[in-house]
This record gives C-alpha cells, sequence and structure tokens, in this order.
C-alpha cells in the first residue's frame, strides 16, 4: 500500500447535497479498489489564482488515503470525467521521511 494526498478543487456552485455526493464517491471508489481513506480535509471555498472554466473562486478538499497504484490510476481517471471538479492533483510519498510527514499532516486534519 502507498500513501497519496489528492487536492481536488469543486465548482463554488455545487449545492452541499452534490459536494457530499462527489466526496463519498471518491471515498467508495477507493475502498473498492482494495484503498483506505485516512483523512478529508474540508478547507472551504477560496480565490483562484486564474479563472479556470469561468470560475474565480474553488471549494478546496484534500484526500489523504493508503492504496495499492491502481486504485490511485483508477481515481483519477474517473476525475477527468467528472464535470465538478475543476482541477486536481496526486502526490505520492514514498521514503519514510515523507510518510512520516503524511501521517503528521493526515492526523492533524480537523
Amino acid at each position: 500500500m502507498r500513501h497519496y494526498e489528492t487536492m481536488f478543487i469543486l465548482k463554488p456552485t455545487l449545492t452541499d447535497e452534490e459536494k457530499e455526493k462527489n466526496l463519498q464517491n471518491m471515498q467508495e471508489l477507493i475502498a473498492k479498489e482494495g484503498g483506505e481513506v485516512v483523512a478529508l480535509d474540508k478547507i472551504g471555498i477560496r480565490e483562484l489564482a486564474y479563472p479556470i472554466k469561468k470560475f474565480e473562486r474553488g471549494d478546496y478538499y484534500i484526500i489523504y488515503y493508503k492504496a495499492p497504484s491502481n486504485a490511485m490510476l483508477e481515481l483519477e481517471r474517473q476525475m477527468r470525467y467528472n464535470e465538478d471538479l475543476l482541477r486536481f492533483m496526486t502526490v505520492k510519498y514514498e521514503n519514510k521521511k515523507e510518510i512520516k510527514r503524511w501521517e503528521e499532516m493526515a492526523k492533524n486534519v480537523q
């Protein structure tokens, strides 16, 4: 199992139900592929550095999870086709020092 952090930005115009549905779908996909969601950080609505699809604000989230590499690939594949997402980025933590930092970040999520 590898350690991953995926940051993504949802459209700010989504309802709370639509946001929750997107979050549940991502978490279920990770679990279905054999992974485990450790933490979900809901950062909130922030200004974007530049407009994306005519939006100047976005709702930021970070998911910390452990999963085999195929789970991360499948998650990113699904995210590419999700029209509610503006952007996403995944970071893989490999060595002991990085993994320790990942564990600290995941533990500090409110």
